[in-house]
Order: structure tokens, then sequence, then C-alpha cells
């Protein structure tokens, strides 16, 4: 029998102490995306500020490098039923594996083994192939299902925190940022849905530098973190990508002394994964950098970021960045002016430089 949670132990996600009332967790975006508030965290001052979103350009210079994340989120739910006995499932494909092959998270997974014949409505027939762990699986489809088809057979994969349903049409607009272009993520990279394309111009307008990276968010980031200790929790991996003229132009800030800031977590695990000798290195490849408190960060000076699920390691990489006491003292103070919480919520602006 396992021992329960020791909430003094350091190393422990109950001895966090966030706690985030249901009426606060957004349902839907905002009118203008730009409108949502903005806390600013100021690390070295041990400093907190109120603002919106729009002003974000206030606590930017032309010294600055901001890097944001251009993956865009796929139609990767999809519903069906077991060809034997007609039992509901949900599927989620999550990484494409070949012409035919998908790794995919399946619910509910005991009605799933290997053999497992799914329909899917007005698409080809699945066989599940291997079980993998923790609900997913490798299947495998009839005939090759693309990005593309799944636009027709699948929907966008909110969380389950937006408790809605269905789901309707501002959210296959809204669920991506304006920054999305490549397709391949399973979830939004939120913290850049904040920006529109009228605050991109005014940041542009400035001098800040700005820079793509890529990495196709899977659902292991949002996975809870559920270990007695937060430090053995294992991070599933996710595919990114680095241009040579991303890199270039993010090494040349790096040496010209400017800040380096990120859009949201995934920017931030993606540069940190990359530096390496001092620089940032182009090319393609899985990152499986779980970042926690203790972690020493080598290249990013700032972030925008949304708040998290209070047991997710999103909350540990802010926590590691911001520290632990100023993280929980930020969302009290969000909670206490009624924030909103989530993918479709507010955001935080986090710098130490």
């Amino acid at each position: 029998m396992s021992e329960p949670d020791d909430v003094s132990s350091p190393y422990s996600m109950k001895s966090f102490r966030i706690s985030i009332p249901r009426g606060l967790v957004a349902q839907y975006p905002l009118e203008e995306r730009d409108q949502s508030r903005l806390l600013v965290f100021d690390i070295a001052r041990n400093l907190l500020l109120d603002g919106l979103f729009t002003n974000a350009l206030d606590y930017l210079s032309d010294r600055d490098c901001l890097v944001y994340n251009d993956a865009r989120v796929i139609n990767a739910r999809v519903f069906g039923k077991k060809a034997e006995g007609g039992a509901e499932l949900e599927l989620l494909l999550t990484r494409r594996l070949g012409l035919l092959e998908w790794k995919a998270l399946i619910r509910p997974a005991r009605r799933v083994k290997p053999g497992t014949r799914i329909i899917i409505p007005g698409g080809p027939g699945v066989e599940v192939i291997e079980n993998l762990e923790e609900g997913m699986f490798r299947v495998r489809t009839e005939e090759p299902v693309g990005y593309e088809r799944l636009k027709v057979l699948g929907e966008i994969p909110l969380p389950k925190y937006i408790r809605r349903k269905p789901l309707e049409a501002i959210d296959a607009v809204r669920y991506q940022t304006v920054f999305s272009r490549k397709d391949g993520a399973v979830a939004s990279p939120t913290a850049g849905l904040h920006f529109s394309e009228r605050l991109l111009e005014r940041i542009r307008d400035k001098g800040v530098a700005m820079f793509p990276v890529t990495l196709y968010v899977d659902w292991g980031t949002f996975k809870p973190v559920k270990a007695q200790d937060y430090r053995q929790h294992r991070i599933h991996k996710e595919m990114y990508e680095i241009t040579e003229e991303s890199a270039a132009g993010i090494n040349r800030c790096i040496e010209e002394g400017r800040r380096i800031l990120c859009v949201g977590t995934t920017s931030v695990r993606t540069l940190e994964t990359a530096f390496m000798n001092a620089r940032i290195g182009a090319g393609s490849g899985e990152t499986g950098l779980y970042i926690h408190p203790g972690y020493e960060f080598k290249v990013v000076d700032g972030m925008f970021t949304n708040f998290h699920m209070p047991d997710s390691t999103l909350i540990l990489l802010v926590a590691a960045f911001g520290g632990k006491e100023g993280i929980e003292a930020a969302y009290r103070h969000a909670v206490e002016r009624k924030y909103r919480f989530f993918s479709y919520g507010d955001a935080m602006f986090m710098f130490n430089k």
C-alpha cells in the first residue's frame, strides 16, 4: 500500500498552496484576443501589477527578442464504436507514426485491447495494434488519415475543464493562435491566444525581434502529476523544430545581449532543449525536458504564460522560473481579483531581467 502524500514535503504537489474556484475557469474566449487581463510579475522586485494584455507592449523594448510557437492544433478528437458490441469510444490521435498508423489515447481504455476493431462514422476502420501505456495505443487505419481528413472526421480537442458540449464554431478559430502555421499539435500553445494581429503590428513597429519555433504540443504536457515526489514524474516526449533562420536570429539576439522572452511554456522548453554550447541549435527532434523547481534556466529571461492547473508540470515550470512562493502569491492575487483561468483565461508576464 502506498503512503499518502506528505504535504510537508517540498517535492509534493500538495505542498503547492494553489486553489482555483471552478467559477473562475474560463469557458469561452473573450470577444477580442488582446482584451484579456495581464498580471505582470517582476520577479527581481517581487512586484505584481494588474493590467490588460493590449498594454503588454509597455513592458517590451527594441532590445527584446520574442520567441513564439507556431504549431497548429489538429482535429485530433475522433469518436467511434467497437465493431463488436457497439460500445462508444473516444480517440485522441496524438502523433502520426506512418502512412496508416497513429499513436492514440483511447477512452475508456478498459474496453479495448490489441485486435479490437473500431468503426469511425464516415471514416476508415481502425484496428488497435499495441497497448503502449496508460490508455495510449498504437492503431492502424484501413486507409491513410492525414490532417486534412481529420478536419472532416474529428474535432478540435478542447480540454476537459471546458465543460460545454458540443463545441461551437468559435472554437475552430479561437483555440488557434494567430501564429499557428504547422499542423500537428493536439493542444494549443495557449499563451499565444492573447496576441492579435494589431498587437503584433505594434510590437514589430517598436523594434522587437520576433522568431518562431515549433513544439507540437502533446497530451502529456497536461497529464496530472501523481507521483508523491514530483521529481519522479515522467514527462512525455514532444516533437520540436527550429529553422536555420530562427536559430540564427535568436543567436544574434543572444550575442547582442537582448532579453530572450518566450510566448508560452512550450517555447521555453524548446529553447532550453536546443541551447547547447551557448547557442541555439537548428534542427528537429524530441524533447523530454522536465523543468521543475531547482532547474537553472540557460537562455530564457522572461515569458508570457497562462494560468495553469495546480497539479500540472506547467505549474512546476513557472515555479522553477518565478519561485514557488512567488507563483503561489501570484495565483492568490489572481484568484482574489477574479482573473479567468486556464486555456481561454487571462495571462501573466514573468521576467527576471
